[in-house]
């Protein structure tokens, strides 16, 4: 049990880094056929399964203080140390290493533990149209896939996740044939943004018509290697500013303003709400006020319900959150779980469809339990701390799959006060 006690909290935190750009970047620079530097890379499970899996599929890297140094092998050429990739409990390294894997001529299974077992992957069977045999189980974890993939047409229902597209995106340029991928039902569209804002980093140039539903891809591309610089991570730095706008005050440097991170959204539902909030050049200040209920759509930003979920338990009035059924296949069934754990600290929460309303009031010390799943703690901590008593937080430890140091950030931040 990690336990929170209700306390005030002030200072200031390094935002950690982006564990969704530490991924991509892993993956372009096994994609390149030279040594890339990637400074600031996230520490975390999901990143650190991403790095395994470049690995194993022939890149050669090297972990320091502040940076990782890959060796890419271009077009996947030579033979992989393993045929069985593990890619932990990352969505994103699944999703994103199976169009990769097609390039390759030998057969690759892609699996994973716990959730992501549960989570669907039926999209990557389109895998299929572009040259590859591809098959799962049922729909889910583990997938096997036999290339190489030649590149043609696909059409991919991004209805459910972004990031299988992504996978696409990084792997089609590598196709001895070009490539036109159309997209409907796109969520998440920032992430998109920032693969493709990665992809000319590293030298790789796609098409997008028609907003993001058209995607022209030259075949034969190739990756240039470089250095890449992974910016703070804005889906972790919500609980953060969160925490500042109930409960004292935080500083949060490290943070992009114009980052295409979806979760950067997290300012505006606190500018709603009443927080008192300072944008300077390196940092980002959110201070406690007089909170009013907000409405806010997530569904390009579906991480976002946990923390928005504790910024409206202490707000007044009711909160609208829409985008609810994006977060029914996460490492929990998110909306559940929020229901179910807010429930025992006191505060009401009602789903209907796609909406979930989350009364604001008072917040009394429980045990709650994270059903394992890192977003889930992280929101349960920071609304304990402007509630009544003490919080026990049950499976505290999974929130080292996106940031690992988070409870000794919090605690830092309660020794300030």
């Amino acid at each position: 049990m990690k336990f929170i006690s209700a306390s005030t909290v002030n200072g200031t935190v390094i935002a950690p880094p982006s564990k969704s750009m530490t991924g991509r970047a892993i993956a372009a620079a096994l994609l390149s056929g030279g040594t890339s530097v990637i400074f600031n890379p996230s520490s975390c499970d999901d990143s650190l399964a991403a790095l395994r899996v470049a690995e194993a599929m022939g890149a050669e890297a090297t972990r320091g203080g502040r940076e990782i140094v890959v060796k890419g092998n271009g077009a996947l050429r030579g033979s992989m140390t393993e045929r069985v990739l593990d890619c932990g409990e990352s969505g994103l390294c699944i999703r994103m290493f199976a169009p990769i894997a097609a390039l390759t001529g030998g057969e690759v299974t892609l699996t994973g533990t716990g959730s992501l077992l549960k989570r669907p992957m039926h999209m990557v069977e389109e895998i299929a149209g572009l040259g590859a045999l591809c098959t799962t189980n049922n729909g889910y974890a583990p997938i096997t896939i036999k290339g190489p993939a030649k590149g043609g047409s696909v059409h991919v229902d991004a209805s459910e996740s972004s990031q299988f597209l992504t996978g696409l995106l990084m792997a089609l340029p590598l196709c001895r044939e070009n490539s036109l991928v159309t997209v409907s039902n796109l969520r998440s569209r920032p992430y998109v943004a920032m693969t493709l804002s990665l992809l000319r980093h590293y030298g790789i140039n796609i098409t997008r018509e028609e907003g993001f539903e058209r995607f022209s891809i030259r075949g034969n591309q190739s990756y240039r290697p470089c250095v890449y610089r992974v910016e703070g991570d804005w889906s972790a730095a919500a609980f953060l500013l969160v925490a500042g706008a109930t409960a004292g005050s935080v500083k949060v440097t490290g943070l992009k303003a114009n980052s295409f991170q979806a979760d950067k959204a997290v300012m505006e539902a606190l500018d709603i709400a009443g927080a008192e909030i300072t944008i300077d050049e390196d940092y980002v200040l959110v201070a406690r006020n007089e909170l009013k209920a907000f409405e806010i759509d997530a569904k390009d930003c579906p991480d976002l319900f946990p923390p928005l979920v504790a910024l409206a338990s202490c707000c007044s009035g009711i909160s609208v959150i829409h985008g609810a059924q994006r977060i029914r296949h996460k490492e929990s069934d998110r909306a559940h779980a929020l229901c179910s754990e807010f429930g025992r600290l006191g505060i009401a929460i009602e789903l209907s469809g796609d909406t979930m309303k989350v009364h604001g009031g008072k917040v009394t010390g429980a045990q709650v339990d994270s059903h394992n799943d890192h977003r889930i703690a992280m929101a349960c901590a920071i609304a304990a701390l402007n509630g009544e008593g003490k919080t026990a937080i049950g499976n505290w430890k999974c929130v080292a799959k996106s940031y690992p140091g988070f409870f000794t950030d919090i605690e830092r931040l309660q020794g300030n006060r």
